[in-house]
């Protein structure tokens, strides 16, 4: 008998669709995967540039795994710091353009540590209704004060500002690229009301870093937007990077805060030798090689302009994340079924990660992907649609 009744719970999500399961990849990430057996075209993945398997990657983690060891063995401020550590955030903090940089195991305890350090029962955190889960997290633990605005939509965040009346201090959050949809956030108007209201703005570009601006630097770059004091960037280095952890970007006076005073720095390990050594010469790779970038635009324009002729319903966007909006569980499931029976790895995205009667399937291509790739996925729609 489950007298925790977790098994009858795990019975609900399973009669309703929502259910879900690992699935086993006995390959290195790549645009091929091999899945439980069955060689497969890789379309779920966050590797946009297609640096994972980068020989230049994986040479210099050995490098670091060499000098440094296997694992950082714990806090920075308890076991040591390191050279690598320090370069790395120095290399983050000229990538970005801001005065400093630290960096976190990942992104979600970047985003815990931001919200939970700059706001408390003193302040207002003005939060987009389409965050991530991490910020949504980090809002809660807070204790702060939490107002939740229409997706991407200034003139109702305005309005949330002025509700909430006096703050210590006020901090809007928004993602850059948003994860479900791929859109990318209207960014040089929310810093106009920032601008009138005395309020930080920290940007999650998880998804952006890498894939937008000229440098790949992200959000801010693809406006034209340059750094400023009330600007905090956070950003992964487990997306477009290739490898695994975070960083948070901003003044110096932010970061100081942070070492001090936020407890998922504080109280964690450090992002491990290899993965730091590999990140180095990621975000070189990020800046200096261009093509990625232009290729990948090429495969995206491709892809969304050919499911749409289609007559699949994918909103309007240029970024990597490509959501083919379904709506229904059931009807979700199974274009994922014929899709996985095509070869072809592209789960159903189900609640809680989206609302209800918006399930989809997010398609997302990389720089290492053909286009004879996306002819293959545009085939198995062309049959279906």
């Amino acid at each position: 008998m489950d007298s925790t009744g977790l098994e009858a719970e795990l019975q609900n999500l399973e009669d309703a669709g929502l259910r879900r399961r690992l699935r086993r990849v006995e390959s290195a990430p790549g645009p091929e995967v091999t899945v439980e057996g069955r060689r497969m075209l890789m379309c779920a993945s966050n590797n946009y540039l297609g640096l994972a398997q980068d020989p230049r990657l994986i040479e210099a983690a050995h490098r670091a795994m060499i000098r440094y060891g296997a694992g950082s063995t714990g806090s920075r401020l308890i076991s040591g710091d390191t050279e690598l550590h320090e370069a790395l955030e120095k290399r983050i903090a000229r990538w970005k353009g801001t005065e400093a940089a630290l960096v976190f195991a990942t992104g979600y305890m970047a985003n815990v540590a931001l919200a939970t350090t700059l706001a408390g029962e003193e302040d207002v955190i003005f939060s987009d209704e389409w965050n991530h889960a991490s910020i949504i997290d980090g809002c809660r633990l807070s204790r702060a004060r939490v107002s939740v605005y229409r997706h991407a939509d200034p003139g109702d965040l305005e309005s949330k500002i002025i509700a909430a009346g006096p703050a210590r201090r006020r901090l809007i959050y928004t993602d850059g690229v948003f994860s479900m949809d791929g859109d990318v956030a209207p960014l040089p108007r929310l810093l106009e009301v920032a601008g009138k209201y005395d309020a930080f703005v920290v940007v999650d570009d998880a998804h952006a870093g890498g894939v937008l601006g000229k440098r790949g630097r992200g959000t801010m770059e693809y406006y034209g937007l340059s750094p400023a004091p009330r600007i905090i960037q956070m950003g992964t280095l487990s997306k477009a990077a290739g490898v695994e952890g975070a960083y948070v970007a901003g003044a110096k006076a932010v970061i100081d805060y942070l070492i001090n005073r936020a407890r998922p720095f504080i109280f964690s390990t450090a992002p491990s030798p290899a993965a730091v050594g590999a990140a180095l010469v990621a975000v070189e790779i990020m800046e200096q090689e261009q093509w990625r970038r232009d290729h990948l635009r090429a495969l995206v324009s491709r892809l969304r302009t050919g499911l749409r002729e289609r007559g699949w319903r994918v909103p309007e966007g240029s970024t990597p994340i490509i959501p083919v909006i379904i709506g229904e569980v059931g009807e979700t499931l199974r274009l994922a079924a014929r899709l996985d029976d095509a070869g072809i790895f592209a789960p159903a995205i189900r609640p809680p990660t989206v609302p209800p009667e918006s399930c989809r399937i997010r398609l997302t291509v990389t720089a290492a992907h053909r286009m004879e790739d996306v002819d293959r996925i545009l085939a198995v729609f062309t049959t279906e649609g």
